[in-house]
């Protein structure tokens, strides 16, 4: 299965940006949203008495765009079940993917990997290498691969949901 750039790196599809975080930008987006349009309904935001449907439909259009951003910046953080159900989909397409091998062989490497990342942000998977490698032994369990086998998977997982 081959997969564009764009999905490759989890773009924005606005921004195009990488490392879209689409679920957490929609969750922020209708809480802040209906907290901010719910707050303008009842007059508490900026000392208005009493704005209305109006001031609701305002309110909720402005909680939207700083809840979406706040959304946003929450999903961008280490969460063990959005890099499981990604690679779930897509190890076996993965170049570095060996014939016979189960996804439970490499989830320790991709989430070893992602855990890291969202931990060092700031810093390129080469700075932590050997790091991981060290860590890698303990997170293993029943994984078949050694980190020689499983570090591409580990690279992978670093830069694809945490692009920079």
């Amino acid at each position: 299965m081959n997969h564009t750039i764009a999905e490759q790196e989890n773009q924005d599809p606005i921004t195009s940006t990488p490392g879209a975080h689409p679920v957490g930008v929609g969750v922020g987006a209708a809480v802040g949203g209906a907290a901010v349009g719910a707050a303008i309904a009842a007059g508490v935001v900026a000392g208005t008495v009493s704005a209305g449907p109006l001031g609701a439909v305002v309110g909720a259009a402005v909680g939207a765009v700083a809840g979406g951003l706040v959304g946003k910046g929450l999903a961008e953080h280490y969460e063990p079940t959005i890099v499981e159900n990604h690679w779930k989909k897509r190890f076996a397409d993965e170049a570095y993917y060996t014939d016979g091998m189960a996804y439970e062989d490499y989830a320790p490497a991709y989430q070893l990997a992602a855990a890291r990342r969202a931990e060092f942000n700031d810093r390129q998977f080469d700075d932590l290498r050997e790091q991981l490698k060290a860590e890698y032994p303990a997170v293993r369990g029943t994984s078949r691969l050694e980190w020689d086998e499983a570090e591409p998977a580990a690279r992978a997982s670093w830069y694809h949901i945490y692009h920079e």
